[in-house]
């Protein structure tokens, strides 16, 4: 797959607190974007989000690459969720599983891809906080949006829809 034939997208969560209030995002390389606030939540569960609606929010895209910084959520996706399900949603060790909700959205997202002829999304890991700029930008929108959370909204935005598009050249002004 050549870089011509990939449409890329950076996801992040972030967290006031852990648990707190949470945000989720994803940033796409054309300066798309989507963001969101849950009132109470975690950094993983704003990790799976990110994840999530970026997969569902790409639905129609063959060669669908997304970066994420975060290790938990790329594993999850790659090589636990279906273990889990498969014990009755158990870990490895027998514990109950942590965000089943989420997982099995992400199940969903990842069987309709396949449904629908197209290739498994490619999850790429990328070092956060090191001059990434879509990872700089998808950690600021989801920054964001967990400030918001702070106000006990939930709430999501997109430039899929009112909201336009950023630019991606270059980091945003607090990007790390």
């Amino acid at each position: 797959m050549t870089d011509a034939t990939r449409y890329i997208v950076a996801t992040d969560g972030a967290c006031k607190g852990n648990p707190g209030p949470t945000g989720w995002a994803w940033v796409g390389e054309d300066g798309h974007w989507a963001a969101g606030s849950i009132p109470s939540g975690t950094n993983n569960i704003g990790e799976l989000t990110g994840l999530l609606k970026a997969i569902e929010d790409h639905a129609d895209v063959a060669n669908l690459v997304v970066q994420a910084d975060s290790k938990y959520a790329i594993d999850t996706y790659t090589k636990w969720m279906d273990g889990h399900r498969r014990r009755g949603w158990k870990t490895s060790t027998g514990a109950p599983t942590k965000n089943v909700d989420i997982l099995e959205q992400l199940i969903a997202a990842r069987d309709a891809r396949r449904a629908a002829g197209l290739p498994d999304v490619e999850l790429e890991h990328v070092r956060g906080h090191s001059g990434h700029v879509l990872n700089a930008w998808a950690d600021e929108r989801a920054v964001r949006a967990s400030e918001h959370a702070a106000k006990g909204t939930a709430s999501a935005w997109s430039s899929l829809g009112a909201q336009d598009r950023i630019d991606v050249s270059s980091r945003p002004k607090n990007g790390r």
